[in-house]
């Protein structure tokens, strides 16, 4: 029996996936729970429209991805701390600070944990930090560090 799975189920498939499931399991369990329904005519049209919308909505996030890495890769992030005369900080440069920066001078919003910095920024100078925007799509950032 085909049923479209309401919620994900182990050994099945995810939640929104078209399965073909063993007719006594779906009518006794799966349907009754509310975890799937009925694959019928109805049911199908309203899941292809639903898949066609998923699609959708995928190919814009991509878009709006491509278009924020192009705009992310063009600039430049200005930080400045505390630091000795060497060019070493007294503290570090931390995502967090990366991420505020970013909003407060380009008014760009990015989750701090899409920041993938390998370690904090120590020392004073210009550092390249990746950006994940999406899933297929990273950006490089430039963050130039100034001493105060």
């Amino acid at each position: 029996m085909k049923v479209i799975l309401l919620k994900d189920v182990k050994d099945q498939g995810k939640a929104g996936d078209l399965v073909v499931s063993k007719d006594g399991y779906a009518r006794n369990y799966l349907i009754p729970r509310g975890i799937a329904i009925e694959a019928t005519a109805d049911n199908l049209k309203k899941w292809e429209l639903e898949q066609e919308k998923k699609a959708n909505q995928k190919e814009n996030e991509l878009k709006e991805a491509i278009a924020l890495k192009e705009k992310i890769e063009s600039i430049t992030v200005k930080v400045s701390a505390k630091g000795g005369s060497e060019g070493r900080l007294f503290g570090s440069i931390t995502s967090s600070e990366v991420a505020l920066k970013l909003k407060e001078q380009y008014n760009i919003e990015i989750d701090r944990r899409k920041i993938d910095m390998k370690e904090n920024i120590k020392i004073a100078g210009i550092t390249t930090v990746d950006l994940k925007l999406h899933p297929e799509i990273q950006a490089s950032l430039k963050v130039e560090v100034s001493v105060e």
